[in-house]
């Protein structure tokens, strides 16, 4: 394990223009293939051309600002435990396989992992989770008309 160092997930680095300080990254902040992989589908699927055009930016910022870590063997290793633990919690690996896999590469590196979506990972032996939703927005006021 590098010290100090921590893994992105996907909703965190779609979060990063949106947070307020970056205090609550780790100071070196790593992606993975797996990241960048499902980064990739976001610009394909997205029916808005303004919404495409937005997904890809992420996207390319990604790629310029990260060397991202592969799923390797020792991922693979891990995802066994990551899928297994995922079904004890009553929930499908299938459905959340891209964060099963970014899981699995924090755990087989002993890597934190940070995320927007602190919930998705829950019950995943020997996982760290760091928690770095962008705060709420303010509610609007009320309009009387």
């Amino acid at each position: 394990m590098t010290a100090g160092a921590g893994i992105l997930d996907t909703s965190a680095v779609i979060a990063l223009p949106g947070l307020p300080t970056t205090q609550a990254l780790p100071a070196l902040s790593l992606i993975t293939t797996v990241t960048l992989a499902e980064l990739s589908v976001g610009p394909l699927v997205a029916a808005d051309p303004t919404e495409q055009g937005r997904r890809q930016a992420v996207l390319q910022q990604a790629e310029a600002d990260f060397v991202p870590l592969p799923f390797d063997a020792a991922a693979a290793r891990a995802f066994g435990r990551v899928a297994a633990d995922l079904r004890l919690a009553g929930r499908k690996p299938s459905a959340r396989s891209y964060d099963a896999m970014i899981a699995a590469v924090a755990v087989s590196r002993r890597l934190p992992l940070y995320t927007a979506n602190a919930d998705d990972f829950l019950g995943i032996t020997g996982l760290v989770v760091v928690d770095v939703s962008p705060p709420a927005a303010a509610p609007r006021p009320a309009t009387t008309g």
